[in-house]
């Protein structure tokens, strides 16, 4: 298992990774009635740069990047029914309304304008916050961020059995940590990557309920309206990150769509798949970074 501070490969090479930062805040924040998992890092008076996880996972998932980002006030939010957020049964877990719960998080921490970084189906929920609130996010950057249902390459087999009703509810009450593993393999390069523990019981500690409406609104969104039409008329800066073996989405299609937004910064990063900021952080940081330091602060 791959660890924070271990040395592992990426692409052939050696890199270290960094230990998460010690200084990490963790509060609870409630919006509309339910508890949302707040962590922060990094000097609060610094420009917010906010991150929003995929679907089954949580904050932890950016841990190894965190970091990586001086000179930013580093906000995670574990989206409803994800990590140490609350789990309702029968709450709207749409992609606008957990944009509008993230927005109100960030309301009640006094965040005024925040670069807002979303991967995968946080991605879209990253574009529902500029959406709804475009005086809250002076700009976007989406990492493997399905643009439209027709690049979806599915998940892997036992994901899209986990989701598939009456077989998938059946497999959820006896989810064994061999399944869970499984399930999240197509969100890397290969299959035999070490996927963190961390990971596995991130997954576990959703309901199937949370789990198949946050996965049915991300198709939903995609499907009413391709990302980058979304995009295109906000008139933001836009960064969008790919991995090119990324095995959710496929990257020579997906990152053609985007090139479609006015302006957009598009890049790929060799040798990883769907998840980049977990498995090449360095380069995603410097990626991000370069991006960030680019807005003008004075407009913050």
């Amino acid at each position: 298992m791959a660890v924070a501070g271990a040395i592992v490969v990426l692409g052939g090479s050696m890199a270290t990774i960094p230990e998460s930062s010690a200084a990490t805040s963790d509060s609870t924040v409630t919006v509309d009635g339910e508890g949302m998992h707040v962590s922060q890092d990094g000097p609060g008076d610094e420009p917010a740069l906010v991150l929003i996880h995929g679907l089954g996972a949580s904050a932890h998932w950016w841990d190894r990047i965190v970091p990586l980002l001086p000179g930013y006030h580093v906000i995670r939010v574990d989206l409803l029914g994800h990590g140490s957020s609350d789990k309702p049964e029968g709450d709207d877990y749409s992609i606008p309304q957990q944009g509008h719960r993230v927005a109100g998080v960030l309301d009640q921490l006094g965040i005024r304008h925040a670069i807002v970084v979303g991967h995968s189906t946080g991605g879209a929920v990253a574009t529902s916050i500029a959406e709804q609130r475009p005086d809250l996010v002076v700009a976007l950057a989406l990492v493997d961020t399905g643009p439209s249902i027709a690049d979806d390459t599915s998940e892997s087999p036992a994901a899209q059995l986990l989701t598939t009703p009456g077989v998938g509810e059946a497999l959820w009450q006896i989810r064994t940590d061999a399944l869970l593993h499984q399930a999240l393999t197509s969100a890397f390069a290969t299959d035999d990557y070490p996927i963190p523990q961390q990971f596995i019981d991130d997954l576990r500690g959703m309901t199937y309920h949370a789990l198949t409406a946050t996965s049915a609104a991300s198709t939903d969104y995609v499907t009413e309206r391709p990302i980058p039409d979304r995009l295109s008329p906000l008139g933001k800066p836009v960064l969008v990150i790919f991995g090119d073996q990324d095995r959710r989405w496929r990257p020579s299609t997906s990152t053609a769509e985007y090139r479609t937004v006015p302006g957009a910064t598009v890049t790929t990063i060799p040798n990883v798949g769907h998840s980049p900021l977990v498995e090449n952080p360095p380069r995603t940081a410097d990626i991000l970074l370069s991006f960030a330091d680019g807005i003008p602060r004075p407009s913050w």
